[in-house]
């Protein structure tokens, strides 16, 4: 089980992450997405240069649409170039929309993407997760539980 995890690791190529979000928000649900981009996009995305820290997914129209997020132009594609910060589609099933949607409007929760990458097949995949704004307290009790288990560990470590 586990070699078939790191296969699935190994055929992933990250292009960006969003380190920022597990900080600030508590994880519920992490989904896949597609995403629509424009030729442009996919050869910038293919450089390794995307930013999606500051961005977020909201509802447009009952779609579920990926908004700030900076994917550079693309130097040599002339006139044909695309915006970096344009709104991008994000491509779900539509129980998973409904999800999403009813997660945003009820419950009051965030959708951000956690980690943009290539699949296997070479497909621009964005990782969404349902999140949940942490609170200043909250955010000093995971910094304290995550050096007491750093600590715990150095510990463990020297006694054998």
């Amino acid at each position: 089980m586990a070699k078939q995890a790191d296969k699935k690791k190994d055929n992933r190529k990250v292009i960006a992450l969003n380190r920022k979000a597990r900080h600030n928000y508590d994880i519920e649900e992490v989904f896949e997405a597609g995403i629509v981009l424009t030729g442009s996009e996919v050869k910038s995305l293919r450089n390794g240069k995307a930013n999606i820290a500051e961005s977020y997914a909201s509802d447009e129209d009952g779609e579920i649409f990926l908004i700030n997020s900076h994917i550079p132009e693309y130097k040599q594609a002339g006139r044909d170039n695309h915006e970096p910060r344009r709104h991008r589609k994000l491509l779900l099933h539509a129980r998973e929309v409904d999800r999403l949607l009813g997660a945003i409007q009820r419950e009051g929760l965030t959708v951000v993407p956690l980690k943009l990458y290539f699949n296997k097949r070479g497909i621009a995949k964005v990782e969404i997760g349902l999140a949940r704004g942490k609170k200043l307290h909250d955010k000093r009790e995971t910094a304290k539980k995550r050096d007491w288990d750093r600590q715990k560990a150095r510990i463990m470590r020297e006694k054998g």
